[in-house]
């Protein structure tokens, strides 16, 4: 072995134990390995960089704005009344209603906003119906990811294989090539969700009915006038933290501040609210030696009767790649910036039950929010966070009905007909996917269904990123020989139990590498280690790039392998091993759905 390739592979390996342990956002991660490999001399600049011209980043850029613009029009919520307006006690009834629809909208819209519109609608909704969200929410992810694997726009791994086939000179997917293989796998998938996933999914309250709990624990101490304290920070008056307890939050003219930075000026007839560290309020901090401040609450109280009509209460999660990631809550400002107090915040489906101030935000980190009337259409397209809350927030009688949210009309009918177009010209062979999306982008400026600014802002300029460095390593790996090396080396494991015995070792290898990294990572990297092995072999590769893009799509088993999974995650308040739990059979079974059918439809 070469040391460029000892090097590729050393540097291959941090970038996956950053990524796994969330020391950075992703695409910081990868275009810091390739920086990397570009310095020492593995790879030209130019070909480090190749990836961000492929065509694919043009059309999911494209395919986001698409996306936007049937969700601003209305379409996504006009779906969401149909499919969820049938009020039924059974939870198989449900999922046999929105697992197929979801799976359908999936495969022709990015599965990330059709998750995101569809988690306040089902949140909302089993709300008002009184139905369990936990055991809607996994299935939900579950069944866009099954959609995502039956078309060419299904997802962006299917977008990048397209480009990667045709830069090797291969052709490209045809727009339902992936079908042969990913609708029988969307059919298993899906009657594993209406019939099995029930028995495995928790039955868990939603994570604000539990907050609200612990809120009601909380010892409330009022700053009266002459209090020494008055005009000092919270730090120049020690009054930040005890033994026992924390300071949760300051309600100033029932307005709550949280987290509370050190510097904040304590003034009159503030409301310091304190939280015991382990989370049970048996008794009250001891404030001897601070004339002023008179304990105004600690009972369990009605937490809906002090909600005020211009305040709303939002839960939001944190994105991959998103600038809150790595910043502590109170570095964070997000008072400032969105005015949004923090009341709580859940981390692997825990409650943090320490000081918010210093706390460090990761990706996928819930935040339950107390804000202003409006912030839903004010900031569900910002970049920081998914907001997983409808309309109105979840305030007492702020739920709104699901076909209230938007006017559709003629921006309805235009996306909608955008949408069909942009399928329709690309089936057929008529344009290529990048100049569908854009012709289809221009029209929905032009009837002004959706601004530029908002275009550009619904584009997850992560996700596009995160491609181009990837292609940009597998491109580093295939000129240095690692990719030939790995090729050869699984080959010679596998080889000696024939083809299917090679293809098995080739989905178990990018089945492992999409629950480490991105789904766009591991198809990017693993697209040449295919072509290596399929080069040793003497066989048709074009089996081995179907089989590693439908399973580079397939992350089930955690709930960071896939993004939709990250977003359901909290508002399900999810458990980390639930994912293992429920969708360990259902991604074995697939592997094998996949393992048995691809050499059928691409004979090797």
């Amino acid at each position: 072995m070469e040391f460029e390739q000892l090097f590729i592979i050393a540097v291959l390996l941090f970038a996956f134990i950053g990524l796994a342990m969330d020391v950075w956002s992703p695409d910081a991660i990868l275009l810091t390995a390739v920086a990397l490999l570009t310095v020492s001399g593995v790879m030209s600049l130019e070909q480090a960089f190749e990836g961000f011209a492929n065509t694919t980043i043009i059309a999911l850029g494209s395919l986001y704005v698409v996306s936007a613009a049937m969700r601003e029009s209305g379409a996504l919520d006009r779906a969401s009344a149909i499919i969820l307006g049938s009020e039924t006690r059974s939870i198989r009834r449900i999922l046999l209603r929105l697992c197929p629809s979801v799976s359908l909208y999936s495969a022709f819209l990015n599965n990330t906003p059709v998750v995101a519109m569809g988690i306040p609608a089902i949140r909302s909704w089993a709300q008002k119906n009184n139905i369990v969200v936990s055991k809607l929410l996994m299935p939900l992810s579950f069944a866009a990811i099954l959609g995502g694997l039956c078309t060419l726009i299904g997802t962006s791994t299917n977008l990048i294989t397209h480009g990667l086939l045709q830069s090797h000179g291969f052709a490209g997917l045809s727009f339902f090539e992936l079908a042969w293989v990913g609708v029988p796998c969307a059919i298993v998938g899906l009657m594993y969700l209406v019939f099995i996933s029930p028995l495995l999914t928790p039955a868990r309250r939603d994570i604000r009915y539990e907050e609200e709990q612990k809120r009601k624990l909380l010892v409330e101490y009022e700053i009266e006038e002459g209090a020494e304290v008055i005009g000092k920070t919270v730090r120049e008056s020690g009054l930040e933290s005890f033994p026992e307890f924390y300071l949760s939050r300051i309600n100033r003219n029932e307005q709550e501040i949280a987290p509370v930075h050190k510097n904040e000026k304590l003034q009159r007839g503030d409301h310091l609210l304190y939280a015991a560290r382990d989370g049970i309020a048996a008794h009250e901090p001891d404030l001897e030696g601070y004339p002023g401040l008179r304990l105004a609450l600690h009972a369990p109280r009605d937490i809906a009767s002090r909600e005020k009509k211009d305040r709303e209460l939002h839960q939001v999660v944190v994105k991959e790649g998103s600038p809150l990631v790595g910043a502590a809550l109170e570095e964070a400002q997000l008072l400032e910036r969105f005015g949004a107090a923090v009341t709580g915040v859940r981390r692997r489906g825990k409650r943090v039950e320490q000081p918010l101030g210093p706390f460090v935000l990761h990706s996928g980190d819930v935040l339950l929010l107390d804000t202003h009337r409006g912030f839903r259409e004010a900031y569900e397209n910002t970049k920081d966070f998914f907001l997983t809350s409808a309309a109105g927030g979840e305030a007492a009688g702020a739920e709104k009905d699901l076909d209230e949210y938007r006017t559709g009309g003629k921006d309805l009918y235009v996306s909608v007909t955008v949408l069909l177009a942009i399928v329709s010209l690309v089936a057929m062979g008529v344009v290529h996917i990048a100049l569908a999306g854009i012709l289809g982008v221009a029209v929905l400026l032009g009837f002004k269904v959706i601004k530029a600014g908002e275009a550009r802002k619904s584009i997850d300029w992560t996700v596009l990123i995160v491609i181009g460095a990837a292609i940009g390593l597998g491109k580093a790996m295939e000129v240095s020989g690692t990719a030939e090396l790995i090729g050869r080396y699984m080959a010679e494991l596998t080889s000696a139990y024939g083809q299917r015995a090679v293809l098995a070792g080739v989905v178990i290898v990018t089945g492992l590498l999409t629950e480490l990294i991105t789904n766009n990572g591991a198809v990017a990297l693993m697209f040449p280690i295919a072509l290596s092995v399929a080069e040793s072999q003497g066989i048709d590769a074009r089996g081995l790039v179907i089989a590693i893009t439908v399973i580079a799509s397939m992350s089930l088993i955690t709930p960071i392998g896939y993004q939709t999974n990250l977003m359901v995650y909290g508002p399900g308040n999810y458990r980390f091993t639930d994912f293992f739990k429920v969708g360990f059979l259902l991604q074995v079974t697939l592997w094998s759905v996949v393992i048995i059918l691809v050499p059928i439809f691409w004979p090797m």
